[in-house]
């Protein structure tokens, strides 16, 4: 087992920390000038605080939903039933991991338009009747026998490629308003479109950062970029001030503990909030949580967190928060890497990656912690479901890739 795991550890590449990477264009030169003991370096952290946090959510989601049977509505699964699949997600996700490894950036780079074009079209076949799988009012979901696929987790990294393929070819025009951003935002806006048609808000706001945040890390005017951040957020506010339930939502957020929301819209969030408490400092011990027995719903997806948190205490929330934000500023690092070696598309990608981990782990915290209003994210590598987890751990492959192929230039190779 250690020998087969150092072999995929090999596979992937280590990391050396670089003590600047903030400029851009030193190609070969900066290449050069690196250390030598930087390049013959080899760190496995990222990969291994990818397993630490698959392994911890297989726990956390077994301890979320050993319980769930005892419903009713889950009297006919067995105990383990999610953690069954939710092992089976893992090992399907790490296999297509280990090929989405294999694949050369440049060949995303190709591709890229593409399989932007595939997720669109999944995303308006999930709107059908016939074919899209709806729970709990909305349709997000379609069935492929042994599993259920989201679009939508498809959709953030297509979008996150192709914002990174656009503002490559979009260079010599990134000043120009009309000619490089208006077309992307116009693709952001049909991808928006589809997914509040499911509704799937959550989903809208993790592919509109990211496709910003790659605007702005592309090297968009900095006026243009605080006027398309000052064009969403007014969209933002207009969809929920014009829509009921999301209105309800805010408001619920703002006051869970009233008499009209505490059994209602603020249902959740107040037992989230009275899990978080029970935990305290240490926690009350694994497999000890009360609320995930029918009080809190969605145990293991939305609020895996509060559950976490009852069992574990604060001690468990910082050792998760501690280990995304470590995850989040390495994989940023890789890209700001890749830039400095002239990989444009590349740092960007891993750029988009970084924000689309760090970003969705910061509003999935929030909910739980009641900072932010509910919102239907899970958290990256550790909720439950096969979608969300095959996407993520594809997208920290295509990472690892990226700094496999930034050690081959260091090394004077070619990626």
């Amino acid at each position: 087992m250690n020998a087969a795991l150092q072999r995929i550890s090999g596979w992937f590449g280590g990391l050396a920390p670089i003590d600047d990477m903030t400029g851009r264009g030193h190609g070969a030169g900066y290449a050069r000038s690196m250390p030598s003991a930087s390049v013959a370096g080899f760190d496995q952290a990222l990969l291994w605080v990818t397993v630490a946090l698959l392994a911890l959510g297989l726990v956390m989601v077994y301890s979320a939903s050993v319980a769930l049977p005892d419903n009713p509505k889950f009297a006919r699964y067995a105990h383990t039933h999610f953690l069954v699949r939710h092992a089976i997600f893992i090992v399907l996700a790490l296999v297509t991991a280990l090929l989405a490894f294999q694949v050369p950036v440049a060949t995303w780079e190709k591709v890229a338009p593409w399989l932007f074009v595939l997720s669109l079209v999944l995303l308006m076949l999930v709107l059908i009747p016939q074919l899209g799988k709806g729970v709990n009012g909305a349709r997000r979901w379609l069935t492929l026998g042994f599993m259920s696929f989201q679009p939508s987790e498809l959709a953030k990294f297509a979008v996150l490629l192709y914002a990174a393929d656009y503002m490559v070819r979009k260079m010599d025009v990134k000043e120009r308003f009309f000619r490089a951003v208006l077309p992307m935002a116009a693709a952001v806006a049909v991808v928006g479109l589809l997914l509040l048609a499911e509704p799937d808000m959550g989903a809208f706001m993790v592919i509109a950062v990211i496709a910003m945040g790659i605007l702005f890390l592309g090297g968009v005017n900095a006026r243009m970029f605080f006027l398309i951040a000052s064009v969403m957020l007014v969209a933002f506010v207009l969809m929920i001030a014009l829509s009921d339930w999301r209105r309800e939502r805010i408001f619920a957020y703002l006051d869970p503990w009233s008499e009209k929301h505490a059994l209602g819209k603020g249902y959740q969030l107040s037992h989230s909030l009275i899990a978080i408490g029970r935990g305290e400092v240490f926690g009350v011990g694994l497999g000890g949580s009360v609320e995930k027995l029918h009080w809190l719903p969605e145990a293991h997806t939305d609020f895996l967190l509060a559950v976490i948190g009852e069992e574990f205490g604060l001690v468990g929330v910082i050792l998760v928060l501690g280990l995304f934000l470590w995850m989040t500023r390495r994989i940023m690092h890789i890209g700001r890497q890749a830039i400095a070696l002239d990989r444009v598309f590349a740092g960007l990608v891993a750029q988009g990656v970084g924000i689309w981990i760090g970003f969705q782990a910061f509003i999935n915290m929030g909910v739980n912690l009641g900072a932010l209003p509910t919102k239907g994210l899970t958290l990256p590598l550790m909720s439950y479901g096969g979608s969300a987890i095959l996407m993520n751990l594809i997208a920290i492959a295509v990472v690892l890739r990226v700094d496999y192929e930034n050690k081959v230039m260091m090394r004077g190779g070619r990626a």
